[in-house]
């Protein structure tokens, strides 16, 4: 990989699909898990300012590396140019669906 490699990262947050770009993506030391540094952002320097990347940027101020569980992450691409971070509903009429997760203590029992 070369300093000019960049990542578009598409995951599941708290019922939501964040959309962001990053320097280094890969497999973490802890099983299930992904880890993403060196966020990137887009120019501050614009006029139309996007209130969503600007949450983003808060979101993960200080923030030098964070991991992501393997079975929140949507997609992983290889970009050639940063574009804008952003935040979506999962309900945005999307083919984006949670994937069922632990069932409740009850369920599928016989009774």
């Amino acid at each position: 990989m070369t300093d000019e490699t960049r990542f578009r990262v598409t995951f599941l947050n708290q019922g939501k699909v964040y959309e962001i770009f990053a320097r280094e993506v890969y497999q973490d030391q802890l099983y299930g898990f992904v880890t993403v540094e060196e966020l990137l952002f887009g120019e501050r320097s614009r006029v139309v300012v996007d209130p969503s990347e600007e949450r983003l940027r808060h979101e993960f101020e200080g923030v030098q590396r964070f991991h992501i569980p393997l079975h929140a992450v949507i997609r992983i691409d290889e970009v050639e140019q940063v574009g804008t971070a952003r935040i979506r509903d999962m309900t945005g009429g999307g083919n984006v669906h949670v994937f069922p997760g632990v069932l409740p203590p009850d369920s599928g029992r016989a009774k």
